[in-house]
């Protein structure tokens, strides 16, 4: 049987840059296997198939060229864009299955896909010494008042702040060193940030994700989601503020600019939802494989 694959851009900015994603949506024959070989051949960062779910409006599963993941932001916009495409589904709020559990995606009058994010997890705090050596860097490039954080709201991610965009754009990743890292702290790679940026942004960003098989991903949406949370968590943003937009440059280092948004509310000062969202492309590449 064959199976119809779709590759879309994630996060585009004015049309352009984002990050590929691979779609699947019929999947009525698929096994786990033929998920990752397919996931494998595209070589996108992840591919996401589209199932029925009997506890939510859709299950999806994700997939790196290397393994399961629990969610990606960036290929749920593209998977629900691609859906919005085809008139299959109309602007509203939709209810996902994960492995990171049961989220809501909402599709805005402007084709914005928004995937929600769990809560957000503020975990270890890490040494700045094997970090400064895994990214080549010395510490008087690090923001001396941020600290080196853990943060997940959904896939735990390192959180690493740099004082200049200079400053990150030099960074040469040692990648054996950062899979190490990853590995020995659980998490799925470094997210570093600085806030100056391009396009009076919220924040620029590079993302290093070797330990999946990504050695540099161009936009990330979990991985700014959690950013979202940190910069609201130490201070950055209005405290008596409900409801926080960030928009997140990434993807120039790899000639790939794109912009993530991240809608973030309190209340009571504390975070109660965050959603992270964007734009997509038209397919840029279909692909049928036998199964």
């Amino acid at each position: 049987m064959k199976v119809s694959t779709y590759i879309l851009q994630a996060f585009t900015k004015d049309g352009a840059g984002g990050n590929a994603a691979g779609v699947v949506l019929d999947t009525q024959h698929v096994t786990e296997e033929n998920m990752q070989a397919i996931a494998s051949d595209l070589n996108v960062s992840e591919t996401a198939f589209l199932f029925s779910s009997t506890v939510a409006d859709y299950q999806i599963r994700y997939f790196t060229p290397a393994e399961e993941v629990d969610v990606c932001g960036h290929a749920t916009v593209a998977l629900f864009s691609l859906l919005k495409q085809r008139n299959e589904i109309t602007e509203g709020s939709y209810i996902i299955e994960t492995r990171a559990g049961l989220l809501q995606v909402k599709i805005d009058r402007n084709n914005r896909v928004f995937l929600q994010q769990n809560l957000p997890q503020f975990l270890e705090i890490i040494p700045p010494e094997s970090i400064e050596r895994s990214l080549n860097i010395s510490s008087d490039m690090l923001v001396e008042d941020l600290p080196i954080q853990i943060v997940s709201t959904g896939l735990r991610d390192i959180i690493i702040p740099i004082k200049t965009r200079l400053d990150l754009l030099r960074i040469q990743p040692n990648m054996n060193e950062i899979a190490k890292i990853s590995k020995k702290y659980g998490v799925i790679g470094y997210h570093e940030f600085t806030l100056d940026t391009l396009h009076n942004s919220s924040a620029h960003c590079r993302n290093f994700a070797p330990v999946v098989d990504i050695p540099e991903e161009s936009a990330t949406g979990t991985s700014n989601a959690a950013l979202a949370c940190y910069l609201v968590k130490h201070g950055y943003g209005e405290a008596n503020q409900s409801h926080h937009t960030f928009y997140f440059e990434q993807g120039y280092s790899l000639g790939k600019p794109s912009e993530i948004m991240v809608q973030l509310f309190t209340k009571d000062r504390r975070i109660s939802n965050v959603y992270v969202g964007g734009y997509s492309s038209m397919v840029t590449k279909q692909k049928e494989f036998s199964v």
